[in-house]
């Protein structure tokens, strides 16, 4: 007979697909897995204890073919820095 032991987080295969979804406006990342939102993410370390979390924490986030990253990999997180006003070009005075 087989492992009965029931899965610590049973929306999750025995060998699940996630996906790490393309950057959002806020620079979030969504993470999925079958089509369930598992969370957001900031950055890298957002996702390693994310899947953490899910009872995932022996896999490779930047290399493992379990992971699919899409709009960009492991690497890839928007530059969230605040947005320089524009120069001012009214003209000066005399």
């Amino acid at each position: 007979m087989g492992d009965t032991t029931p899965h610590p987080h049973p929306h999750l295969t025995p060998y699940p697909h996630i996906v790490v979804h393309p950057p959002a406006r806020d620079g979030s990342r969504r993470v999925t897995e079958g089509g369930v939102t598992l969370g957001l993410t900031w950055h890298l370390d957002d996702v390693v204890d994310l899947l953490r979390a899910a009872g995932l924490d022996r896999v490779e986030v930047e290399e493992s073919d379990l992971i699919d990253w899409r709009g960009g990999g492991a690497d890839d997180w928007p530059d969230l820095t605040e947005p320089r006003d524009p120069p001012d070009h009214r003209p000066q005075g005399p």
